[in-house]
């Protein structure tokens, strides 16, 4: 019986409860196949907005998260949250499969429809947004966005509001933007607020969130034995293969 696949999930601070409620979704997402470990990162995304600035400075801890999550033996890493964080860099420092979950997102949903429909959290998130479908060259893919209407840490006080609010705009980007896939981008909606096996029968069409879609997709990579091209991401030399 081959081992099973131990897939690390970098994870910033956050307050308590919030670091908790991430965690949970994030462990519920293992198999007997698949192994998910929590693994800190000595930084945080939790903001009411995140320019580039802000998501450039986290590059070092995450980086340093993935090599911890390397030498401690697991076999592919994802990182919390839909801004990939760290993601392109991180594939020079390690030789372990990084899944980022707005990529693993956009080409899951290739598969499975033809337009898709974007919610992010607020305006701050729509730019973020923009730039990464943008990175990804998926644009001519994406037929709408919409807009939740709650910065990242206000939306646990109003869970209801969010929920509703999340429910409607993704209804009217079916309805009205003929959307066939929806990709939550910014995981406290979906799944750590709205469950996406209810919200997809609610919709009608595929939902494809950035937590348990990347985990499972890392969990593949590793099993298949694929890596990251060395000859697109080459090993840095700031950061050699731990002897």
């Amino acid at each position: 019986m081959s081992k099973r696949v131990r897939v690390a999930f970098c994870i910033g601070d956050y307050p308590a409860e919030e670091l908790k409620r991430r965690g949970d979704v994030a462990l519920s997402y293992a198999t007997p196949e698949v192994e998910v470990g929590l693994v800190p990162v000595a930084t945080t995304a939790y903001n009411r907005g995140n320019s580039p600035a802000e998501t450039g400075l986290v590059i070092p801890a995450f980086i340093d998260a993935y090599r911890r999550a390397e030498a401690e033996g697991y076999d592919a890493i994802v990182p919390l949250g839909t801004l990939d964080l760290a993601v392109d860099a991180g594939r020079s420092c390690v030789d372990i499969p990084i899944i980022g979950p707005a990529e693993a997102m956009l080409h899951i949903a290739c598969m499975l429809g033809n337009r898709f429909g974007l919610l992010v959290y607020s305006e701050t998130s729509l730019v973020l947004c923009r730039r990464i479908v943008r990175q990804y060259g998926m644009g001519d893919k994406v037929a709408g966005f919409r807009q939740s209407g709650f910065h990242l840490p206000d939306i646990a006080a109003n869970a209801d509001a969010t929920k509703a609010n999340f429910l409607a705009n993704a209804k009217a980007l079916v309805a009205e933007s003929d959307c066939d896939v929806i990709l939550p981008m910014g995981i406290t909606q979906c799944p750590v607020h709205v469950n996406p096996d209810w919200l997809s029968k609610e919709l009608g069409v595929p939902v494809v969130e950035g937590i348990g879609a990347p985990i499972r997709l890392a969990a593949l990579f590793a099993g298949l034995g694929l890596r990251h091209s060395r000859k697109h991401w080459p090993r840095s030399a700031l950061f050699p293969k731990a002897k």
